[in-house]
C-alpha cells in the first residue's frame, strides 16, 4: 500500500474512531488523519504482537481496517486519559 493509501486509510479510520467515540478532541482533518495513520500502525503492531496474526498490507482487507480503527480508538482513549477534556 502506497503513501496515498495510508493517508486515505488513516483519514477514514480516524473519522470512524471519532464517530464511535464522540467527544471534543483536538484536531481537524489533519489531526484525524494523523490519529488514523498512527492508529493503523499501533493496531497492526498489537495484532502481530499479542494475537499472533500479522496484518496484511492490502487496502481492502477487513483486518487492516479493523486494526486501524481499533488502534485509533486506543489513541483517542489514551489521549482522554492523559489530557481529559482540554478544549473548553
Amino acid at each position: 500500500m502506497g503513501i496515498i493509501g495510508w493517508i486515505i486509510l488513516g483519514l477514514l479510520a480516524g473519522a470512524i474512531a471519532k464517530i464511535l467515540l464522540p467527544g471534543r478532541d483536538p484536531g481537524g482533518l489533519i489531526g484525524t488523519t494523523l490519529i488514523g495513520i498512527a492508529g493503523a500502525f499501533i493496531g497492526g503492531w498489537l495484532s502481530a504482537k499479542f494475537l499472533h496474526k500479522p496484518i496484511s498490507n492490502h487496502f481492502f482487507d477487513a483486518a487492516t481496517w479493523g486494526s486501524a480503527i481499533a488502534g485509533s480508538l486506543v489513541l483517542l482513549i489514551g489521549y482522554r486519559v492523559l489530557f481529559g477534556n482540554s478544549r473548553d
